[in-house]
């Protein structure tokens, strides 16, 4: 009796170092992806080709510090409102994906965008022609190819130059152009204020972004939630058509 008293002993205690192992793996992981990470979807084509619909994002929370959209478990939203929005010790740079909270949607319900950090504060940002300017400096721009896809929203064939485009600091990364004349290509100058920047998608002619009338205009520095790291996984997917552009690669990569 006291043999089998003592082997029931043993496996209770097994059994509890196991569930405390558990239990600390299930704490690590809660504190990495409300205070460390966060995990977001691509529901448009804007930042193509660099991410495309439905792909998931990491986005590291803590890259410039927390603001109130980035405090985990919401509690940024129950600080009060005169609260200056941001715990930081960093800010974007030019080139840096970002996720940021966009209060000015149409329908008014502010939703979380992802774009490029193109101009930071104090920059002359201007676009003539679909040629980016910088401080009055155009941006290099080189071809790389052209492309055929279909539309993530009602499957029409679009054509794009894709391009390389390296910004002032050697920073370099791909955008699509449809033509050099769609209503987007020609804007500004315009100059950044202070603790704000300016960003841009990758898909010129189809994002919505601080070039638009009605888009996130000057983000200030506290709607940026995160910086994008890579994409960790993606359900995206596209017919193999001969003479189409089906995109491949981009899991673990850096953006």
């Amino acid at each position: 009796m006291s043999n089998m008293s003592g082997v029931l002993g043993r496996a209770a205690g097994e059994i509890v170092e196991i569930g405390r192992f558990l239990a600390g793996v299930v704490m690590v992981w809660l504190g990495l992806v409300t205070v460390g990470f966060a995990a977001f979807h691509i529901p448009s084509e804007s930042m193509q080709p660099s991410l495309e619909v439905r792909d998931r994002v990491l986005v590291s929370k803590w890259a410039y510090g927390y603001s109130v959209h980035s405090l985990p478990l919401g509690l940024g939203y129950l600080l009060p409102d005169n609260w200056d929005g941001r715990i930081a010790w960093g800010s974007p740079k030019r080139g840096d994906v970002v996720v940021l909270r966009d209060e000015n949607q149409p329908d008014g319900r502010p939703r979380n965008l992802i774009k490029r950090v193109i101009g930071l504060p104090g920059d002359t940002v201007e676009v003539r022609g679909g040629l980016l300017y910088l401080n009055g400096t155009p941006v290099e721009r080189t071809i790389v190819d052209l492309r055929r896809y279909r539309e993530h929203t009602f499957n029409q064939l679009v054509s794009v130059t894709h391009y390389e485009e390296t910004l002032p600091g050697g920073r370099s990364y791909s955008i699509y152009e449809r033509t050099d004349t769609y209503p987007l290509d020609n804007f500004g100058p315009v100059t950044v204020e202070d603790g704000a920047v300016f960003v841009m998608g990758d898909n010129r002619d189809a994002s919505r972004d601080s070039r638009a009338s009605g888009g996130p205009g000057f983000v200030p520095l506290e709607n940026i939630v995160g910086r994008a790291e890579t994409v960790i996984f993606t359900l995206a997917s596209c017919r193999r058509e001969d003479g189409l552009y089906c995109p491949r690669g981009r899991v673990w990569r850096g953006l």
